[in-house]
């Protein structure tokens, strides 16, 4: 059962088509969120949002993609932190709704997601970067951070050049962007 579900999420086809519809599908969880959320939800949810933000910004002044290892920042701690902070981002949203079982559901199917992805992007790396990698993998967890590793002087690695060479203040401002449009529709809603 287990291995149907992890097929599931490495059909290239399937990837390809989330990959093409992935903006309309976040369109339609906002729509659907203006409808249900529990605007009392909304400082919570935020300040989730906003962890998960911080550490994708950390994760994204640190990552030179494909060119070289990248072990510093978060990832001294641990392998796949921008993983970790999307989780907790999209967290926010789903919180939104107030529903226990919209999370547990979100957080399993996050769970599928980031094991596949993540397994074929630790392959690729392999490949690309070779033993240096290999011995990163060995010393360094893949979801769970290393808390005994935060007195590393290389934690504190952030680039503000790196992390909008990554996009990074892209995805503050959108996130950003969508909260202010939850947050000004409650208003107009609180004000009919």
């Amino acid at each position: 059962m287990l291995q149907s579900i992890h097929n599931i999420f490495n059909q290239p086809a399937l990837r390809k088509l989330f990959l093409k519809v992935r903006y309309v599908l976040a369109l339609v969880l906002v729509l659907v969120l203006l409808k249900t959320m529990h605007s009392e939800l909304m400082l919570a949810a935020f300040l989730v949002s906003l962890f998960g933000e911080a550490i994708q910004l950390w994760s994204f002044a640190s990552l030179v993609k494909n060119r070289e290892l990248t072990a510093r920042g978060p990832y001294v701690m641990v392998r796949n932190p921008m993983y970790l902070g999307r989780y907790f981002l999209v967290l926010g949203f789903v919180i939104l709704f107030g529903n226990i079982y919209v999370v547990v559901g979100y957080t399993v199917l996050y769970y599928f997601y980031m094991v596949n992805r993540v397994k074929r992007e630790e392959k690729h790396l392999q490949e690309l970067i070779g033993e240096p990698y290999i011995r990163f993998c060995q010393d360094t967890n893949r979801f769970l951070p290393s808390l005994s590793r935060l007195l590393n002087k290389d934690v504190r690695f952030f680039s503000w050049q790196v992390m909008v060479s990554n996009n990074g203040h892209w995805n503050l401002l959108s996130m950003l962007a969508v909260y202010a449009a939850l947050y000004g529709y409650t208003l107009y809603m609180g004000a009919r």
